[in-house]
């Protein structure tokens, strides 16, 4: 019991082996230096209820302005060409069309599945760094070897609009990676300060939005390539 002695104090951080007694007239809080945070309530939980009613006010808006593109009755006897999911579930049904089924509908997803539940654990994200700025002679090697084995798979299958977004998305880590936290360029010194979860995140969800996109707008009878404007 030498290490605790009783004083008043409200830095509870500063002095973790001390007896603090905090008088009614002093609040006990933690001076710290950690990094920006919101507190949950009232900040998050306010942002969260005001994007909620933003969202909720532009579907409104959306169902008094347009009507809903609806087909008419269902008819068992008759089956639509093409028949298509939900537009969630487009970029799935896009993927059927280059791979096998059980590729595109069981391996894919639950690579996916298991990805999101791993990769948490992996050190990867607990500093947000820029995936160039530490390392880079090996983080580059990493990123060619992954850029080209899963350019050419794609290539390999035809999957030419999933092909796109990824080649985009690696010509901007090449921009990062041969670019410096001085550049002049803000556009640049943005790309270099990206982590490695940024990118990933990124290139997910063009992959989503494009496949989504071709399924919606530019898939016609037997799925064959149509271009929107033209009956």
């Amino acid at each position: 019991m030498s290490d605790y002695v009783a004083g008043m104090s409200s830095d509870a951080k500063n002095s973790p082996k001390r007896v603090v007694f905090v008088t009614r007239r002093t609040s006990a809080h933690v001076r710290s230096v950690d990094e920006e945070q919101v507190q949950t309530y009232p900040e998050a939980l306010f942002r969260a209820a005001l994007a909620v009613q933003v969202l909720v006010i532009a579907l409104v808006l959306l169902s008094l302005l347009f009507n809903a593109p609806l087909e008419g009755i269902a008819n068992p006897t008759v089956t639509p060409n093409p028949a298509k999911a939900p537009w969630y579930f487009l970029g799935l049904q896009e993927m059927l069309h280059y791979f096998p089924p059980i590729v595109a509908g069981v391996l894919i997803p639950t690579l996916l599945v298991v990805a999101l539940v791993v990769i948490p654990y992996f050190n990867i994200n607990i500093r947000p760094d820029g995936v160039f700025l530490k390392s880079r002679r090996r983080n580059l090697t990493v990123f060619y070897i992954v850029a080209a084995s899963l350019s050419l798979f794609l290539w390999f299958f035809d999957v030419y609009v999933a092909l796109a977004p990824t080649l985009m998305v690696a010509g901007f880590m090449l921009i990062a990676a041969f670019s410096a936290p001085q550049s002049p360029d803000r556009f640049r010194r943005y790309l270099v300060s990206r982590p490695v979860s940024w990118w990933i995140m990124t290139w997910f969800l063009l992959e989503l939005a494009v496949l989504t996109v071709v399924g919606t707008f530019f898939r016609g009878p037997g799925w064959s390539w149509v271009l929107p404007w033209r009956s």
